[in-house]
């Protein structure tokens, strides 16, 4: 049986996870030298624990990261720290990212879409362009950056975004030095220009003010921040929902609510984000186990959103799905504050490729996937 971290490149993981739903739903697994939580019961207790850590307590920036832009960076952003101040702030970002309207968001993602499909006609790199490129730089737009601006963000995101993994190389961290210094000019001005500037920064500051934050580099990072959750996660949701309309496992849609019905269902049944890990910092005793200081906790939030007890029929997709439970985007204090924006985004790209008369059997149903060890991404 394929370990959860090689589950993620299957053409089909969901096996995998069933299996550890029903035989091993919170066990140690000496293959991946962590802890495994699949089902719900044991996400939310390992996600709820106050005894685990984002990271390492040990090494809160990865050690190639120390002094440098990207390191200054990572030590602020709140889905990489934990305690009172993060929560501070994480409340500070989640205030601001919900002041993102909906609207907008579909009408810029919908303009770069049809701008990368005038550009990239007859010619190679489109969808690389749509899962990666066009979401980062909607989400730049939003930042209140302008086209050149936005694009240069764009790309220097795909950098930083490099240094966050473990299995990240020197020469990742030092292109990520340089992508953090870069993106920190280009959104600097939107943090100084405070409340009465545009869009998302402005909702930050204008947050920050009402929360009585006053240290402006953790609000940088988290500008930043915005940007960097929307790769990998944006590009598997878009990319994850291609693939089940070229299976044919989900009609092509015919409306924009049917759309978004089916990219919210995608983020559940074939998760871009199909797990995370957690470190503990003081015993966690579940089910009559107990996770050790220095343990590891590999959290499989694709399996628990499968777990029957809180999905009936788990391995269908179904759009019309009512109230489901969906672990994608985390839970507890690390829950993503970005979901709305990822659902839009996705929902405005693949709209606009099917109003261009995508034709998805000319996409590939078995696709290979990026070499990432919790992000789902298909290369199409």
């Amino acid at each position: 049986m394929p370990t959860p971290i090689e589950a993620v490149r299957l053409p089909d993981p969901g096996p995998v996870y069933t299996a550890l739903l029903r035989e091993r739903p919170f066990a140690f697994d000496e293959r991946v030298g962590a802890w495994v939580a699949a089902d719900a019961a044991a996400v939310r207790a390992v996600l709820g624990s106050a005894a685990v850590r984002v990271r390492p307590p040990s090494e809160p920036v990865p050690a190639g990261l120390t002094g440098t832009a990207a390191g200054e960076v990572f030590g602020d952003l709140v889905r990489m720290t934990d305690g009172a101040l993060q929560q501070r702030l994480k409340a500070v970002v989640v205030e601001a990212l919900a002041t993102a309207d909906t609207a907008r968001t579909r009408a810029l993602a919908a303009g770069h879409t049809r701008e990368a499909l005038a550009a990239h006609r007859g010619g190679g790199g489109l969808f690389e362009e749509l899962m990666y490129g066009v979401p980062a730089r909607t989400v730049a737009s939003l930042c209140g950056l302008d086209r050149d601006a936005g694009a240069e963000a764009a790309r220097a995101v795909g950098d930083f975004v490099r240094c966050i993994p473990a299995s990240a190389t020197p020469e990742h961290q030092r292109a990520a030095a340089a992508a953090a210094a870069r993106l920190r000019e280009l959104l600097g001005p939107g943090i100084a220009a405070g409340a009465d500037g545009t869009g998302l920064l402005a909702g930050l500051v204008a947050a920050a003010t009402r929360a009585s934050w006053s240290r402006t580099a953790p609000l940088l990072a988290n500008a930043i921040g915005f940007l960097s959750q929307t790769y990998d996660a944006t590009a598997g949701l878009i990319g994850n929902t291609l693939v089940a309309l070229a299976r044919g496992t989900a009609e092509v849609p015919g409306t924009a609510g049917r759309t978004e019905a089916l990219v919210r269902e995608v983020v559940r049944h074939d998760a871009p984000v199909q797990n995370t890990r957690r470190f503990a910092a003081a015993p966690l005793a579940y089910a009559g186990a107990v996770v050790e200081p220095g343990d590891q906790v590999l959290v499989v939030l694709a399996a628990a959103n499968l777990d029957p007890a809180v999905n009936p029929d788990p391995l269908a997709l179904r759009p019309d799905r009512a109230a489901p439970v969906v672990f994608t985007f985390g839970a507890g204090a690390h829950r993503c504050p970005g979901a709305r924006i990822a659902v839009s985004v996705a929902t405005a790209v693949v709209g606009e490729l099917v109003a261009a008369g995508l034709a998805p059997g000319t996409l590939p149903g078995e696709p290979e996937y990026q070499p990432l060890a919790n992000a789902r991404v298909p290369v199409l």
